[in-house]
């Protein structure tokens, strides 16, 4: 007799946040793909969390949310306040959403 838990699966629409039926799915989905690429960003410099804390005027338990993926702490404006301080240049790009594109995307070079 098996008795491991039994697993059931169910295809994504795209955005997880929408998936869990929260209500700002869109708003969660984009603050965590800027997060995602802020993380990244610090992660290729090598940097100790108390100077990442230091560089982003941070306290150093807010870079260790931000370093563990907790977006939800953070504004968008506020993430996009990150970027900005480690040199990057942020474009917003507003177009027709053809039919199955997502609807917000974040791209970097």
């Amino acid at each position: 007799m098996n008795n491991e838990p039994k697993h059931e699966s169910i295809e994504s629409g795209g955005n997880i946040f929408a998936d869990m039926g929260l209500a700002d799915a869109k708003e969660l989905e984009a603050r965590g793909l800027i997060g995602a690429h802020v993380v990244s960003l610090l992660k290729s410099k090598d940097m100790s969390q108390k100077d990442i804390a230091e560089m982003l005027r941070l306290k150093p338990a807010e870079a260790s949310h931000l370093l563990n993926g907790h977006f939800s702490r953070f504004s968008t404006d506020k993430l996009l306040g990150f970027l900005s301080d480690l040199g990057q240049k942020v474009s917003i790009q507003i177009s027709h959403r053809k039919q199955g594109e997502p609807f917000q995307e974040v791209a970097h070079e």
